[in-house]
């Protein structure tokens, strides 16, 4: 698995969290407020695979294109950016050594709080 940082991603939560787009929650919210996979089904339909793979800072591109496999790390729900999910993405990146995107959202969760 060649997971990687999602640029793309980083600097679209970035913009959402300067335009105020966040969602300033405890860090355990995360697991009820993340999309149902019903609901990342009809983003996915509404808005294609563009907009689905900015809202992930893991890319992997030894994965199949269009396929939800290949994204990985998210960080909202398809409207805001969680403070809970950018949290639990640090930790799960930091765990699983990809360091780049560990250090992205550590460095996103520093804006969310400032």
């Amino acid at each position: 698995m060649t997971v990687k940082l999602n640029g793309a991603a980083l600097t679209f939560a970035r913009k959402l969290v300067s335009n105020g787009k966040v969602v300033r929650d405890e860090r355990d919210a995360w697991s009820e407020d993340a999309p149902s996979t019903d609901e990342q089904n009809d983003f996915l339909q509404n808005e294609g695979w563009g907009a689905y793979s900015r809202w992930h800072l893991g890319i992997d591109t030894d994965k199949p294109a269009h396929t939800k496999g290949r994204y990985s790390f998210p960080f909202g729900d398809f409207s805001r950016v969680h403070r809970c999910a950018v949290i639990s993405l640090e930790s799960r990146a930091a765990q699983n050594d990809h360091d780049e995107i560990a250090t992205a959202s550590k460095n996103l969760l520093k804006l969310i709080d400032s």
